[in-house]
């Protein structure tokens, strides 16, 4: 890669970094992981940054590759090994907001990578189901379907932890 190449890929990426990082966080659900998947992701766009450099949106473009390198480390077999028992403790969170978004975010990590990849991009990035199906290489109609499975899902699992939650509550 040419120096001036290189040094657009760099500013790009620093540019970028959090932004990143972001997405692959609330898809991966776990910090390590997500900075994975965005190493893995800037090496990809570094190989290929004559091509990224001509895509009619470049964001869309790495967004793109983010997402596919999670969908596709999902699928191998050691993205399954967990190397801890318990999870790490987490600072406990102030406010109903905060609780909220952490009870949201638990929930979305018992959905199927595909599902939660599709609500993560409509709602929190609040992409078109055309933009999605663009991320994805996939049909609008698979978008939509997948949405639609996603939040099905999505509400089973927020409503099985307000009915463990009501119980306690009841309990105390």
């Amino acid at each position: 890669m040419r120096a001036h190449d290189e040094q657009q890929y760099v500013d790009y990426v620093t540019a970028r970094l959090p932004e990143l990082r972001r997405l692959a966080g609330s898809l991966c659900k776990d910090s390590d992981r997500a900075d994975d998947v965005v190493q893995q992701a800037i090496t990809k766009l570094y190989v290929h940054w004559h091509k990224a450099q001509s895509a009619e949106n470049l964001d869309a473009y790495v967004r793109t590759i983010v997402v596919r390198t999670f969908l596709n480390e999902r699928r191998l077999r050691w993205s399954q090994v967990k190397l801890v028992d318990d999870p790490i403790e987490r600072p406990a969170p102030h406010g109903r907001e905060v609780e909220t978004r952490l009870v949201v975010a638990d929930a979305l990590d018992n959905i199927p990578p595909k599902l939660r990849a599709v609500l993560v991009l409509r709602f929190l990035y609040d992409l078109s189901v055309r933009e999605v199906a663009a991320t994805l290489g996939c049909p609008e109609n698979t978008v939509k379907s997948h949405t639609a499975r996603g939040l099905t899902l999505l509400r089973r699992q927020l409503g099985t932890h307000l009915a463990a939650t009501d119980r306690k509550e009841q309990r105390a």
